[in-house]
């Protein structure tokens, strides 16, 4: 009896140590020597305006050898040569062996490295092969002569709009997450303009989220007037101009929207909103449509619409029809023209949303400059409650938060929301791993 129960007590002792070794990360013993090369279709590429939609580079890569199973996942890291990668953009790829950019794609990711356009420059590219959060290994780096052109329009002022009636509040600095509203420049010399949805409360005018120069109203008459006083305003959406040449401003209910049979709204208010981009003066949107049609329309009302097909606008036109899917919506108002790109949409949801853990989810918008892998949802209003980040309004591609410290998990933890109020959320895919920031509009 007693060898029998040696033998078996020595059996379990062994199987012990056995699992114990196979789950400490430390007893995985790699090849050392596991590497792979990043292989570029062309060493020259020149980016165009002409050439933008059209496929410009494909970069490959061999699985490393690493002497076990592995299933690792890749980014693609680029940054200006001589940089050492402190500056570096991320591309993540997941567990595929290519990545074919497009021309513009390509383009935004070398303008926001800090590249001159339509000047030659070396920039250089390497592969992070990510086996765990705390094993990474890097292949030698490759070089690129690139030249880039200039994408986005720039129609940046130095004016903003301030006060407890906007999202960023009294507070807002240069350094704040949520900033003054910006102004942008127009077609006419000394007339800059701002789109906008405030509170109940008061606003002024100033530069560089500064108080070194401000403009109020003291008579609350439309003139401007240098470090006057508070204007009162009312909530809903405007665009407020500011005439520089005679220090007068106006504010007028202002918004463009989206309304039809195919959005989750139907032909009646709510519209969904179109959002102005400044990077190309025009308004964008991130839907999920169904089979039906839609207008385009101003205020939420029928009397400036705009209808057509094929992607022409005519004011006052035929409904356009459409299909079902996820789009980013693109309405150009001044050259008559529009564009819906299917494409995967990233979205917010939860008992802390207003529709809960059903559709429609919260849509977040790309980043419209050189942000490549941002996202952003703004004017949110949450309350007690979890939410989470899904891919098309469907959970099998979905993030949460394990350790409810901003960092994002395939199949994470639901995330809390404890404080209910009106938030800006950022989306960052670009980092490794992912991360969502909450801004709460400050009083």
């Amino acid at each position: 009896m007693a060898t029998k129960f040696y033998t078996k007590f020595l059996f379990i002792f062994i199987a012990a140590i056995f699992i114990s070794c196979e789950d400490d990360d430390d007893f995985t013993v790699i090849n050392e020597n596991a590497t792979t090369n990043l292989n570029l279709s062309d060493d020259v590429v020149v980016m165009t305006k002409e050439n933008a939609d059209e496929d410009i580079l494909e970069v490959t890569w061999q699985e490393p050898d690493f002497g076990f199973l592995a299933v690792p996942k890749y980014n693609i890291e680029i940054d200006l040569a001589g940089n050492d990668f402190a500056s570096a953009k991320t591309v993540a790829v997941g567990s595929e062996l290519s990545k074919t950019f497009t021309s513009d794609e390509l383009n935004k990711l070398l303008l926001n490295i800090g590249i001159t356009p339509l000047q030659e420059t070396d920039v250089e590219m390497r592969l992070k092969v990510i086996l765990s959060q705390a094993k990474s290994i890097y292949s030698p780096v490759s070089t690129l002569q690139v030249t880039a052109f200039s994408s986005i329009l720039d129609l940046s002022t130095d004016f903003g709009v301030v006060g407890d009636a906007t999202p960023g509040g009294w507070s807002s600095t240069p350094e704040t997450p949520i900033q003054d509203i910006p102004f942008y420049t127009t077609s006419e010399d000394g007339i800059i303009v701002a789109y906008t949805s405030l509170r109940d409360g008061d606003i002024k005018f100033r530069k560089n989220n500064q108080w070194n120069f401000d403009y109020g109203d003291n008579d609350n008459n439309g003139t401007l007037d240098e470090g006057g006083a508070d204007i009162p305003v009312t909530a809903g959406d405007y665009r407020i101009t500011l005439n520089l040449n005679n220090l007068t401003y106006t504010m007028e209910e202002f918004s463009w929207g989206i309304v039809g049979d195919a959005t989750i709204y139907g032909w009646d208010a709510p519209d969904v909103k179109l959002h102005y981009n400044a990077f190309n003066d025009n308004w964008v949107a991130a839907i999920t449509l169904t089979d039906g049609e839609i207008k385009f329309r101003q205020n939420e009302e029928f009397v400036t619409d705009f209808g057509g097909s094929n992607g022409s606008l005519v004011s006052g036109g035929d409904n356009i029809a459409v299909t079902a899917g996820h789009y980013i919506v693109t309405v150009d108002f001044k050259n008559l023209t529009y564009n819906l790109e299917e494409t995967n949409l990233w979205g917010l949801t939860g008992d802390g949303t207003t529709f809960g853990w059903d559709a429609p989810d919260v849509k977040f918008l790309p980043d419209l400059g050189t942000e490549d892998g941002k996202f952003y949802a703004n004017g949110v209003e949450l309350m007690l409650g979890d939410v989470k980040v899904r891919q098309n309004e469907n959970s099998d591609v979905n993030y949460g938060d394990n350790g409810n410290d901003g960092t994002l998990e395939e199949d994470g933890d639901d995330i809390p929301v404890t404080t209910p109020g009106i938030y800006n959320i950022e989306l960052d895919f670009s980092a490794n791993p992912p991360t969502i920031s909450f801004f709460p509009w400050e009083e």
